[in-house]
């Protein structure tokens, strides 16, 4: 047997037992996903484990035994071998995979960057003082192409001055002097590169959503599935009290128009009735016009008449109901009357003219 072979077969049992250790972690789990923890120090590494205690756990240990528990559990997991270069960790949660990214997100916090480092995004010297006193430093600030000069008695940035554009290399000055300002423009934390949950691989571009713009979405999506379900009168459990009111409407519309003697539209119809005939009395020029029953009680049912017309439009069914409403408008002053008697009274004058 060659040395390669018994190599192969000799695995260290601390090896199989961090394995063991591994498929269980990833087996207790619904998602779990690939995090970089490259340049994070040690002391906020730890912080950032208690931070997640509760609601995610973070395990780290060697690439190649990761991978080996990945592809021994397998159902899809052992597609997060992909993910596995550099400094790397698992972080496991029963949360779905975009809660578990915001919450990764909401953790990094802002970093100093150091020289060789690639800019994350555009480095900004603010204008104003740096509370540094007279001295070499003002050299420093101008030789990474911050404009700045001595005044009061300290060194100011006259003008806010963009030093290194996105992308770019920090220089060992640049490094220097972000230091000595505090600018800290990078953010640490961990940077999650791929999750598994449902059989499904998400990546960061897929997680990043916009939560308000998504919720406002939702809420827009469902008031234009129940304003569809209400026009085509198709009737859910969200819809159906919205669908037996509008009905209910139509029909009382309809039985206006028609003049149908119901008892859910007789005091409309009377309402209505006795508007026309005040409004008719004040068109002739002879004060007895107006029938003596009605001539010292006031309008019927002037507000009868206005919901009646309000529901007609409703129903794109208002014919008779706009001139009505026009005629009750344009009745006299003279033929309303102040006194507090019962509104029923103008009906009974009309049911005594009328048999």
């Amino acid at each position: 047997m060659s040395s390669e072979a018994r190599k192969t077969e000799t695995i260290p049992e601390w090896k199989r037992e961090e394995v063991a250790e591994i498929v269980e972690f990833l087996e207790t789990y619904d998602a779990v996903g690939v995090v970089g923890v490259e340049g994070i120090p040690s002391r906020q590494l730890q912080a950032m484990r208690r931070e997640l205690y509760g609601e995610a756990e973070l395990r780290m240990s060697r690439n190649t035994l990761v991978t080996r528990a990945l592809e021994q559990v397998g159902d899809g997991l052992e597609q997060l071998t992909d993910y596995l270069e550099g400094q790397i960790g698992l972080i496991a949660t029963n949360d779905n995979p975009f809660g578990l990214f915001q919450q990764l997100e909401e953790s990094k916090t802002p970093a100093p960057i150091g020289a060789g480092e690639i800019s994350p995004s555009d480095i900004v010297i603010a204008e104003g003082d740096t509370g540094v006193d007279p001295g070499p430093f003002v050299g420093e600030l101008q030789q990474v192409g911050a404009s700045a000069r001595i005044q009061d008695g300290s060194i100011q940035v006259v003008e806010e001055s963009t030093v290194l554009e996105e992308g770019g290399e920090v220089s060992a000055e640049l490094a220097n002097v972000l230091s000595e300002l505090g600018i800290e423009p990078k953010e640490v934390g961990l940077d999650l590169r791929g999750v598994h949950a449902d059989e499904v691989i998400f990546e960061p571009d897929e997680l990043e959503i916009d939560i308000d713009e998504y919720r406002a979405d939702v809420e827009s999506a469902a008031a234009a599935a129940q304003n569809l379900s209400v026009n085509a009168s198709y009737p859910t459990a969200q819809t159906a009290d919205t669908l037996v009111a509008k009905a209910a409407g139509e029909a009382k519309s309809v039985g206006l128009f028609a003049e149908i003697e119901s008892p859910d539209v007789i005091p409309e119809l009377i309402g209505r009735a006795d508007a026309q005939l005040r409004a008719l009395a004040a068109t002739i020029d002879d004060d007895d016009a107006l029938p003596e029953e009605l001539q010292d009680v006031q309008a019927a049912a002037a507000g009868a008449t206005d919901a009646t017309a309000e529901e007609q439009s409703e129903a794109d069914d208002a014919d008779g109901s706009e001139d009505t409403a026009s005629a009750a408008e344009s009745e006299p002053e003279s033929d309303s009357n102040d006194d507090d008697e019962d509104d029923g009274d103008g009906a009974e004058g009309l049911g005594e003219m009328f048999g």
